[in-house]
């Protein structure tokens, strides 16, 4: 599923993008602890105890007083990617399923983040959470890959709860990236997003095209990927228009709960091309 020319193209995929956005995806988030590290922000008046090497002998020249240098601290941010691995991304049964493309996106931010030399973990979550401890390097992503080439998508999921499980592992604020197709009661969704709320969040969902543009097909018979229960129904013209309506009030009905939380919703159709879709997250923010 992930290639090495999937890898090889990620080397190539211009990080001119990344910069024009302002590191959206740099680490480097920054303190204002006292500490040494790259940028003075002000002075204060020298106190024992204090390191010498952080006197500034210039303002000494001029006032004939001991001044040290404040220094902001770049701290690293660490990037925890949820990425849903239920029965219902295994779709379609041919071609690029949602859950290959959503893995991709996971793949493609974490490659990111480790070219800035960051912390990050990609779990994946159906009814229970396979949670992963963060880690930086080439490494890392690769056994990222490792696992998610193991994948076969199947199951039921527990959203809200597996959000829940995976917010009390987060003890520092951090990237919180979590990438479904979000149909799921928009009920179980909200108190999710909301226990990781206090991150710098962003919730992708991936759609496959049949399920933004539902085709007209008449009578046809529909099971559930993950309760494998049947269903016979007519999909006319009007279903259809129904069906489009509610997929826009639930997508529309996310984004209202991501605005007020501060966080990013994006939603991409697997036709998109999977760069384009990683460019489209970092300049949408």
């Amino acid at each position: 599923m992930i290639s090495t020319e999937f890898l090889r193209e990620l080397d190539r995929f211009s990080f001119a993008a990344q910069k024009r956005v302002s590191s959206q995806y740099a680490g480097g988030r920054r303190s204002t602890r006292i500490g040494r590290g790259t940028d003075a922000y002000g002075f204060r008046e020298y106190e024992r105890g204090d390191d010498f090497r952080t006197i500034d002998w210039k303002v000494y020249a001029r006032t004939e007083k001991l001044y040290v240098r404040q220094f902001e601290e770049h701290r690293d941010l660490v990037t925890h990617i949820l990425l849903d691995v239920s029965g219902s991304m295994n779709f379609p049964d041919e071609g690029l399923n949602k859950f290959e493309y959503a893995a991709m996106l996971a793949v493609g931010f974490a490659y990111l983040v480790m070219r800035e030399n960051e912390k990050f973990t990609i779990s994946t979550f159906t009814d229970d959470i396979a949670i992963f401890k963060p880690g930086r390097g080439k490494v890392n992503l690769l056994s990222s890959i490792d696992r998610l080439n193991s994948i076969n998508p199947g199951g039921p999921t527990a959203f809200e709860d597996c959000i829940e499980q995976y917010s009390k592992v987060i003890h520092s604020k951090s990237r919180v990236i979590i990438i479904s197709d979000l149909l799921i009661p928009l009920e179980d969704i909200r108190p999710a997003i909301y226990r990781v709320g206090q991150n710098d969040m962003i919730v992708i969902q991936v759609l496959d095209p049949s399920e933004i543009q539902l085709p007209e097909v008449g009578a046809v018979k529909l099971r559930d990927l993950e309760t494998t229960e049947q269903l016979f129904t007519d999909i006319n013209t009007a279903l259809v228009s129904e069906y489009t309506s509610e997929l826009i009030l639930h997508r529309d009905s996310i984004k209202t709960e991501c605005d007020r939380l501060g966080a990013d919703f994006f939603s991409f159709g697997t036709d998109l091309p999977i760069f384009e879709a990683i460019y489209r997250t970092i300049h949408g923010r």
